[in-house]
């Protein structure tokens, strides 16, 4: 009846009222989305756009397709043939490549493609692309006379992996396995460096997260507790790290803990170490860690704040009236209330340190480096998909961080400011 009654209303110029309604919602859903189209492309071209390339290069490289097509056609119509005895065609068909590569200047390109999984090939295709125009047949025994890595199976089964655009093999050398005559296998433990930098990264962000929930718990505290004038104060010291250059502020931290730095002089000139015991603080993982924390204290203290100011002071005097002691109320009333906050500013603060690039690369030193300044030399001078897929390891590693926070204390009680 109320349906009909609607239907039946009509507007000042005659249009009936509930489609003039629905013309208004969809009007304001327009302009709604026109509001908030910029930020969604934004996002799509400097966010996602960018991860699903670097997704999609972690699994691609063309270097050796491209550059020995015959060889490439018959691992296609061969694929079940033998690496340890490969056929007379196989060779054959190796050495035409490696004279097309020779002229066209692309041994390089194919023998670094195959490096990425069998270390030391470069040379060995270079090798083999010099002489290919004056081998004869049989080519098996002509090609491995001149080298005998060209028999080693390991280098065949490199070959047959690279002779596919799209393979897997990035994040077998990420999650470090090697390539052997026997097919993939765990490295030596001496040779495990990305599960290792993995783990030390984890372990060290570990570390700075608990650093800055202890050094920003009390600031927090005082931040939400004192008078508004001197709470604002104290707020600005805390966002002027934001004001001023990261460079700056990690290079101050060198000059602050190199061995002839300030706090060095300082500990010789009181006495408590001579001129020949400085202490190593810098281009180490102390450096890297002090540096870290004091960039990160802020992104910890500022979602603790903005749980902390609005607990009643009332909760803490009811319980103390009631005879709890101080640290029953702390531990009872107070520390309850500022988990989504802990939670949410160690979250942060963890996200920020695994990914952190600049700080560990100016104060760590080889001793403080971390995973991303292995995406970043890999990106910059060895094997873009290796970085990526070392990249695309952490993104999962992070997402799957995030889903644990939202299982254990729910993304709807993340608390940022």
């Amino acid at each position: 009846m109320a349906e009909a009654t609607t239907e039946l209303l009509t507007t000042a110029d005659g249009r009936p009222l509930k489609a003039a309604l629905q013309a208004a919602q969809a009007r304001a859903k327009r302009r709604a989305f026109f509001l908030v189209l910029p930020l969604l492309l934004f996002v799509v071209l400097t966010f996602l756009i960018p991860i699903g390339y670097m997704l999609k290069r972690s699994f691609e490289h063309d270097g050796f397709v491209s550059s020995a097509p015959a060889l490439v056609a018959w691992f296609q119509a061969n694929p079940d043939f033998d690496p340890a005895n490969p056929p007379e065609e196989a060779y054959a068909a190796l050495v035409q490549d490696l004279a097309l590569m020779q002229v066209d200047k692309t041994t390089g390109i194919a023998g670094t493609r195959i490096n990425y999984s069998v270390p030391g090939t470069i040379s060995l295709f270079k090798k083999g692309a010099r002489e290919a125009k004056d081998l004869t047949p049989p080519f098996k025994e002509s090609l491995v006379a001149v080298d005998p890595d060209w028999g080693k199976p390991a280098l065949w089964r490199g070959m047959a992996s690279a002779s596919h655009i799209y393979t897997a093999e990035f994040y077998k050398v990420a999650s470090d396995f090697k390539l052997n005559d026997g097919g993939w296998e765990r490295g030596e433990d001496n040779e495990r460096i990305y599960l290792y930098l993995f783990a030390k990264t984890f372990l060290i962000s570990g570390i700075i997260t608990v650093l800055c929930l202890l050094l920003a718990f009390p600031v927090s505290h005082l931040l939400a507790t004192l008078p508004m004038a001197k709470s604002s104060l104290l707020m600005i010291l805390v966002l002027l790290p934001f004001w001023t250059s990261l460079l700056v502020r990690t290079t101050s931290w060198i000059a602050l803990l190199q061995e002839q730095g300030i706090v060095n002089d300082l500990l010789v000139a009181i006495g408590l170490i001579d001129n020949e015991g400085r202490l190593t603080m810098m281009y180490n993982m102390t450096g890297t860690i002090v540096a870290m924390t004091h960039v990160l204290l802020p992104f910890m203290i500022l979602p603790l704040y903005s749980v902390m100011r609005v607990i009643p002071p009332s909760y803490a005097r009811a319980a103390r009236s009631l005879g709890a002691t101080s640290w029953t109320t702390f531990r009872r009333v107070y520390l309850p209330q500022t988990l989504p906050g802990i939670a949410a500013g160690s979250l942060l603060v963890f996200i920020l340190a695994v990914g952190y690039y600049i700080t560990p690369a100016l104060v760590g030193g080889a001793d403080g480096q971390l995973i991303s300044n292995l995406i970043a030399f890999h990106m910059s001078k060895s094997n873009w998909s290796l970085a990526a897929a070392i990249a695309g390891m952490l993104l999962v590693s992070i997402l799957v961080l995030y889903w644990l926070y939202d299982r254990l204390v729910g993304i709807d009680r993340l608390k940022l400011g």
